[in-house]
């Protein structure tokens, strides 16, 4: 443990006026709100598995590029038909 580096800073923080220690326990205190924003995270995973039934989103890696693929391949397909009509 750099045990100047905490010195230091218990200084810097005593020497803080009143508005600038507020400022700071401000900027700190997301940090400790880990939990609410875990708990957050969960509720909405529960309400998006309750809407899909529980279905699964892990597709894998190359089904999802072969998703893109297809996605794009039938973009360019229908920009191909809108430009030069249906093919002879």
């Amino acid at each position: 443990m750099n045990t100047k580096l905490v010195e230091s800073l218990v200084q810097v923080i005593q020497s803080l006026t009143l508005e600038e220690k507020a400022l700071l326990e401000e900027k700190l205190k997301p940090r400790s709100n880990w939990e609410v924003q875990k708990k957050k995270l969960q509720e909405i995973h529960a309400q998006i598995a309750a809407r899909r039934g529980e279905e699964s989103l892990d597709l894998g890696l190359a089904d999802y590029i072969q998703q893109g693929r297809d996605e794009r391949t039938a973009q360019q397909d229908e920009l191909v038909r809108e430009t030069f009509g249906k093919p002879k």
